[in-house]
């Protein structure tokens, strides 16, 4: 078996083992899935009526692709705390000790929390069908937006991946792998046009990774030109692919559960 088909194979079987854990413990994905509705019955009904966005028959049209794209950041949590939690059990020791890639242990979560982020992505677009939001641009420019905002979230499980590799709680990892993601999300063009923040907000708001994304994916729901951002979008999800999949590899190597 070459090193390849190994990593793969290892990589399926520990997604696997994570997978068959969620039937288990069904309250987590419930859970994970009630908080993107609760933003999107939130922002659509307590603050549609006060927020108008230049360009777009409704605020659903433009705050949608936002909570899309939040949800799906949030959802790369999993990754830190799930690694967190099996450090804290003595798990990540028997692993290691395991003939597998110690790759496969981390692709293997990244990869099943990404299948959970799908699930909760699911059930969010028929949520914001129901309430509203429409489809105006074509399948492919949906499947496109759609790829990307996916593909941003798994980056961030990397991210995540070192965060709860690094620090020496469950606990730990929930507050260190959430505090960050606030300013991400909501300095950005998310909830509203950055030109409505402050000069120096804005700037920041406008370099944002996640403002990126999110004008990307918005563009292409709602069947707008995209520009380059569909291009720099894919190219900040695979650089912090590169940089904290490395980073996480070489911190699980070191890892124990003491």
């Amino acid at each position: 078996m070459t090193d390849l088909s190994m990593v793969v194979q290892d990589s399926w079987t520990e997604a696997g083992r994570h997978l068959r854990i969620i039937p288990r413990n069904i309250e987590v994905l419930i859970f994970a899935t009630i908080q993107p509705i609760m933003f999107i019955v939130l922002f659509s009904y307590v603050f549609g009526g006060a927020i108008t966005a230049p360009g777009f028959t409704n605020y659903d049209q433009f705050l949608m692709p936002g909570i899309f794209a939040q949800s799906l950041v949030f959802g790369s949590a999993f990754t830190g705390v799930g690694l967190a939690e099996d450090l804290s059990k003595g798990l990540v020791d028997r692993l290691r000790s395991l003939p597998m890639s110690r790759s496969a242990v981390l692709i293997g979560r990244t990869v099943s929390d990404l299948l959970r982020n799908i699930f909760t992505f699911t059930i969010m677009v028929v949520i914001a069908f129901a309430i509203g939001f429409r489809l105006e641009g074509s399948f492919a420019q949906a499947t496109l937006a759609t790829f990307v905002l996916l593909l941003f979230s798994y980056s961030l499980s990397w991210v995540q991946a070192l965060i709860g590799l690094s620090v020496k709680s469950v606990e730990a990892a929930n507050s260190a792998g959430f505090i960050w993601m606030f300013p991400l999300t909501f300095v950005s063009s998310a909830f509203v046009p950055p030109e409505t923040m402050p000069g120096w907000l804005e700037a920041i708001a406008n370099a944002n990774p996640f403002t990126i994304v999110t004008n990307a994916s918005r563009a292409l729901y709602n069947g707008m030109p995209v520009g380059n951002d569909v291009w720099y979008s894919i190219g900040w999800s695979l650089a912090l692919i590169a940089v904290f999949a490395g980073l996480a590899t070489r911190k699980f190597g070191r890892s124990t559960s003491a």
